[in-house]
């Protein structure tokens, strides 16, 4: 396309919009900071791309994007008149087993990182429903192992577990390479190992659960295109297994991430989609996802469903504590954290202080690294009150265990709380807090 030839598809879809030129540019940035590759589009930028001037690749993505946020649907290259994406410039996997092999081992090599970023969250992404992966697998081949035992799926769970602990205690950028190492060399074999039909199904749940946990850690780093690719596959082996549980629990896990990315329509639509896929759930997993429902309502504004939705998982949550407590899954604690999180998004910051301290109280000393990251949440909501100094004795606690948890999520809030305190540098405790902070955090995370 030439720049004296207008791109018509495009300027129909910006006016559909209603975006001035900057306001485009803008959600274009906002979408490359959030893939970790800053640009400065600029109102000329946009004036370009509408005369004809094709952007560059890297540039293309992050528009798509950009105008399905806004407009609610999937963007497509033709709709917009960008030339057809080259062959392997699109993560496309042949079958369920190839494609967790190639994230394997993009994640297995730290000269890859490049390419991990690269991977863009979309909120246009397609969700299989239930119905739509259920019992559906391809025809495995043959591996090394010529017959798959009720032994193998347990060496998997038993992994899992202890990559979860290692995630919970010194964070997802530590155990993921380890998970993804294991799906590629292990996991993977067994997937396409021949064995009784039970013992198959048993396999493919359990590779699921790992696919999701390896989603999430993913998230944890930041790398959320990425996280969205290993949910998919959580998702295809959950059905594929006939794993209600664990598809539930993913499409939970992909909507805690998009209402973490403030993508409150299609956090509500994933939090209610694994809602509707467990009508059966016990109540602590009913309490786990309408905990998520009441999160994601209260993004969107819709304040009498958040509300119906926190009550239930109150509910849901005291039957399941009088049958007896359940170490490692959804927890008073877990279920404070989303009281906070709705009054926050409701207004009430000083109610969402006080059921942060609450859940911070309640918390399993295991878990390290969400202990570490909601302590630096608590810390700017005790502050956004005026409340420095305890804010400053908040932060100084994450502190104690930041050194020994390798976190992406983690690692902005550090840099957040310097640029929060600095306006309080006279502050005993905010001057106190700002030097052991520059001890203790790397050097790269503190703003100049």
């Amino acid at each position: 396309m030439g720049s004296s030839e207008p791109n018509t598809a495009l300027e129909r879809l910006f006016r559909e919009t209603g975006w001035t030129l900057r306001q485009c540019a803008q959600a274009v940035n906002r979408i490359a900071t959030e893939r970790g590759t800053p640009k400065q589009y600029r109102a000329p930028s946009v004036h370009q791309w509408l005369n004809g001037t094709v952007p560059r690749d890297d540039a293309r993505s992050l528009i798509l994007e950009a105008f399905a946020r806004r407009l609610g649907r999937p963007v497509t290259h033709a709709e917009v008149g960008f030339p057809a994406p080259r062959a392997g410039t699109e993560a496309t996997a042949p079958s369920t087993v190839d494609g967790i092999i190639d994230l394997g081992r993009l994640d297995m090599d730290p000269s890859r990182r490049g390419v991990l970023s690269a991977a863009l969250f979309s909120v246009a992404l397609a969700v299989p429903d239930w119905p739509d992966v259920v019992g559906r697998m391809e025809a495995v081949r043959r591996g090394a192992r010529t017959r798959l035992g009720m032994s193998d799926v347990h060496t998997v769970s038993a992994m899992t577990e202890q990559l979860s602990s290692m995630d919970d205690q010194f964070g997802g950028r530590t155990a993921r390479p380890l998970a993804a190492t294991f799906l590629v060399n292990t996991v993977a074999p067994f997937l396409r190992t021949d064995g009784p039909e039970d013992v198959r199904k048993a396999m493919m749940s359990a590779a699921s659960d790992l696919c999701y946990l390896t989603g999430y850690m993913a998230v944890d780093e930041g790398l959320h295109g990425l996280a969205q690719r290993y949910y998919l596959k959580a998702l295809e082996l959950a059905g594929a297994s006939e794993d209600h549980l664990t598809y539930c629990t993913t499409l939970r896990g992909m909507s805690v991430q998009a209402v973490d990315l403030h993508q409150a329509p299609m956090a509500m639509r994933l939090a209610d989609a694994a809602a509707s896929a467990s009508p059966q759930a016990g109540p602590r997993m009913r309490a786990f996802l309408a905990g998520q429902q009441a999160h994601a309502a209260a993004q969107i504004g819709n304040r009498r469903s958040a509300l119906r939705y926190l009550q239930e998982a109150e509910v849901a949550m005291d039957k399941a504590e009088s049958r007896g407590k359940v170490f490692g899954s959804y927890d008073p604690a877990a279920l404070q954290y989303h009281t906070s999180q709705v009054r926050f998004e409701m207004g009430d910051t000083h109610g969402a202080v006080a059921a942060m301290q609450e859940s911070d109280r309640l918390r399993y000393s295991v878990y390290r690294r969400t202990r570490v990251k909601e302590r630096a949440i608590l810390a700017e909501r005790q502050l956004a009150v005026g409340h420095l100094e305890a804010a400053c004795q908040t932060w100084a606690l994450a502190l104690e265990d930041y050194p020994l948890v390798n976190s992406g999520r983690i690692d902005k809030r550090m840099t957040a709380m310097f640029h929060l305190i600095r306006p309080h540098a006279r502050n005993h405790d905010a001057q106190a807090l700002y030097e052991r902070a520059r001890a203790v955090v790397r050097p790269e995370l503190i703003p100049a």
